[in-house]
């Protein structure tokens, strides 16, 4: 078992690393997500390797640590990846529950109200805890599976709401969603001497980059329809028309050997606002010279050298 685990975390290490080298729009919260899969990892192995109940609880918590963040980490990858914005409202809230269950389970060795007892025994060489759950141990199986009803709710409001270029991604990423949930279940009903969800959360991990890079590479222009224009549309003022038929006219524009990336088309939508690189860096939780470094392509597929310069193709379009 030790080996498995220690294969599931060169797994999760090298993926974060693989995407942070690789990848050159990065989301924030998916990055966060790589982070706590290792950690999760991390604490499965330091658990087998246990050989005292104290050492045990500590690699467990550092186990809970990863599994509590990456629950909210992964709903805030699943609400950008469906093309809403994250707030700090919502960032404080899931920051703030996954403290709090947190907080619960590392209360154990003080309190006997997540875990009444706890213990290791030894399989095929390898330390396991076995637990005798506590009053409070419901409390994880709702902090899941409420994530897990927000998450599909995400999901299904987004196809709804049309903010997902590809409507099969949908599926696919509930997919994932649901793929957690099961496996979660099952290990809590069959009781295996293996934790298969450090196998899972490296799928996860795997389908995920897949989403992402399936969301930056297919969504074109021509995903937006054109704005119907009348002959009596003769002269058009630019401050008239709604952000959302500024970013099509600028689709419609678009030269047909060039696409815009999902990330692309939100800083679009900012800059035809006129917003500042300081606004948007705020509000999409990203540093000033990304967005500089997203402009520039945008410029660059539009052919012009400035903001100015693209809104004015708006103007005389």
């Amino acid at each position: 078992m030790t080996v498995g685990y220690a294969i599931c975390l060169i797994a999760a290490v090298g993926l974060a690393v693989s995407y942070l080298l690789m990848v050159k729009n990065k989301e924030f919260w998916l990055t966060m997500l790589y982070i706590s899969i290792a950690v999760v990892n991390l604490g499965y192995l330091l658990i087998s390797l246990a050989n005292t109940v104290g050492f045990a609880l500590f690699a467990n918590d550092v186990a809970y640590l990863g599994s509590v963040f990456l629950s909210a980490f992964m709903f805030l990858t699943i609400v950008r990846l469906c093309g809403f914005e994250i707030k700090k409202a919502h960032v404080i809230t899931c920051v703030s529950l996954g403290a709090l269950m947190f907080a619960i389970v590392a209360s154990s060795p003080m309190l006997p109200l997540y875990y009444k007892s706890v213990d290791i025994e030894m399989i095929n060489g390898a330390a396991k805890l076995v637990k005798v759950y506590g009053v409070l141990h419901p409390f994880y199986m709702v902090y899941l599976l409420g994530y897990f009803v927000a998450m599909i709710g995400t999901i299904a409001h987004s196809v709804r709401k049309k903010k997902i270029a590809k409507p099969k991604l949908a599926g696919f990423i509930a997919a994932i969603v649901c793929s957690n949930i099961m496996m979660w279940l099952f290990e809590k009903w069959l009781h295996w001497g293996y934790e298969f969800l450090s196998v899972t959360y490296i799928i996860s991990e795997l389908l995920l980059l897949i989403v992402y890079w399936m969301m930056q590479d297919y969504v074109h222009r021509n995903d937006i329809p054109a704005p119907v224009v009348t002959e009596k549309q003769t002269i058009v003022v630019v401050d008239s028309i709604s952000k959302a038929d500024k970013i099509k006219i600028l689709l419609s524009l678009l030269p047909e050997d060039k696409t815009l990336t999902a990330k692309e088309i939100e800083i679009l939508g900012e800059l035809v606002e006129g917003k500042s690189r300081k606004d948007i860096a705020a509000a999409h939780h990203i540093t000033e010279n990304t967005v500089k470094t997203h402009a520039t392509h945008i410029y660059e597929k539009f052919k012009v050298s400035s903001k100015d310069a693209l809104l004015a193709l708006i103007h005389t379009n």
